[in-house]
């Protein structure tokens, strides 16, 4: 593809409390691309996932959001172009439609406000009831909420997800509604943090992570 990566990270080193947590870390990750980051439990998956959003500051090494230095400076603005969503969203109180409405009562997100329209059919695309929109969301399954939360990124139109453990508590048929869902969206970057075989044949790179050395290598088929 022509173009900076939707992603990229050189040589990145982190240490938290006086551990290192990720050392020499690299990725470059092609707009429209699904990665898989995988590795032992502990060894810094999610940390990458913070790195990228600006939420952890690496000792060494860069980070790139299309190209551009993610800085102190850049970093709310290229914020922007990503959505995370994680193992146990918190999703706040009251009912799921008034969740998804939210954000865009924000001045930033004003504009988005008619992608409310796609609620439905997002709904019957990830295997949900639409009666569950008046449900609370303190009634939901944790299955329920991963999706509900997968619903709300997707509604604010980030071109790149940063996805972790999201299929955590889904059956396998849901599980393959939202594998289905991201495959069918050519357009979108994604990098996923899961453990579930099925994600292997569903990716189009590999990202192994561990604490001495990691970097990505394209899949090929």
């Amino acid at each position: 593809m022509d173009g900076p990566d939707a992603l990229g990270i050189d040589r990145l080193t982190v240490r938290m409390d006086g551990q290192t947590v990720l050392k020499d870390f690299s990725l470059s990750l092609q707009a429209g691309r699904k990665a898989l980051l995988t590795g032992p439990s502990g060894c810094g998956k999610s940390t990458v996932l913070r790195c990228l959003l600006g939420f952890v500051t690496p000792e060494t090494g860069s980070v790139r959001i299309g190209g551009e230095p993610l800085t102190a400076e850049t970093v709310w603005r290229l914020r922007r172009h990503m959505a995370y969503v994680g193992q146990e969203p918190d999703l706040g109180v009251g009912v799921v439609r008034h969740i998804l409405e939210q954000p865009f009562h924000y001045r930033a997100n004003a504009a988005l406000r008619g992608n409310l329209g796609r609620v439905p059919d997002l709904f019957d695309a990830f295997g949900l009831a639409r009666t569950l929109l008046d449900k609370s969301i303190g009634d939901l399954s944790g299955g329920e909420k991963q999706r509900v939360a997968l619903i709300c990124a997707l509604l604010l139109d980030r071109e790149i997800f940063l996805l972790d453990e999201v299929t955590s508590a889904l059956d396998p048929a849901s599980k393959r509604r939202v594998l289905g869902y991201f495959q069918s969206r050519a357009e979108a970057t994604a990098l996923f943090v899961a453990h579930d075989a099925e994600w292997f044949s569903f990716v189009d790179q590999v990202i192994e992570v561990s604490k001495s050395h990691s970097a990505g290598e394209p899949r090929h088929g």
